[in-house]
C-alpha cells in the first residue's frame, strides 16, 4: 500500500490517494475537495488496473455544489464506455486520466518505465469532473531520476514533473504539491 497527500496549487483543496496491490493487479482510489467556480466540490474516485498498468475500469462518485456527479468508466476488449455508452473514438487507448487529480499520471509512467533519456507519447482517455471522455495526448520524457518532462498540447500544459519513488508526482507545477 502507498498513499499520498498533495496541495492543491490553483485553490483550496487537497487531494489524498491510495494505491493498492490486488490479487490480479491494482487498484487507486482517493478523494478530491477543492473550490471549483465558488462553489465546494468533493469527488471520491477510483480506477481499477491490471498488474501491467493497464486500466480496467474507472469511478468517480460526489459532488459540485448542489451537483450531484456519479460517473462510471469502462474498459473492456479495447472499447471505452461512460455510463454505459460506448466511446469508439477512444479506442486502443489503455489509460484513463482524471482531470483534477496528480494521482492518475503514476499509472501512465508505471507502466511505460522510461529510463533517463528516454521519452513516450500516451494518449489517454481523459475525463474531468463534469464533461464526457475525450483523447488526452500527452508526452512524457524522463530527464533525471525523479524528474520527467511532461507536455499537454491539449491544454498548453508544460511543466516539469517531480515525481517520487512510489511514482506518485511530488510537485505537479501550479497544480498540486504533495505534502506527504
Amino acid at each position: 500500500m502507498t498513499v499520498a497527500f498533495w496541495r492543491t496549487l490553483y485553490s483550496p483543496g487537497h487531494d489524498v490517494a491510495r494505491l493498492d496491490r490486488v490479487d490480479d493487479g491494482w487498484r487507486l482510489s482517493g478523494t478530491a475537495l477543492w473550490i471549483q467556480d465558488g462553489r465546494p466540490a468533493r469527488l471520491d474516485y477510483a480506477v481499477a488496473l491490471t498488474s501491467g498498468w493497464i486500466t480496467r475500469a474507472g469511478r468517480i462518485t460526489g459532488f459540485i455544489g448542489e451537483d450531484p456527479v456519479d460517473r462510471r468508466i469502462t474498459l473492456t476488449d479495447g472499447r471505452w464506455a461512460l455510463d454505459g455508452v460506448e466511446q469508439p473514438e477512444l479506442d486502443r487507448l489503455i489509460h484513463l486520466d482524471f482531470g483534477f487529480t496528480p494521482a492518475t499520471n503514476l499509472q501512465q509512467l508505471k507502466h511505460a518505465d522510461l529510463a533517463i533519456g528516454e521519452a513516450a507519447d500516451i494518449h489517454a482517455a481523459w475525463i474531468d469532473y463534469e464533461g464526457g471522455l475525450s483523447r488526452l495526448p500527452q508526452r512524457y520524457r524522463r530527464t533525471g531520476k525523479e524528474t520527467y518532462a511532461y507536455e499537454s498540447p491539449t491544454s498548453g500544459y508544460a511543466e516539469t514533473l517531480i515525481v517520487a519513488p512510489d511514482g506518485f508526482a511530488r510537485e505537479y507545477p501550479t497544480l498540486w504539491t504533495r505534502l506527504l
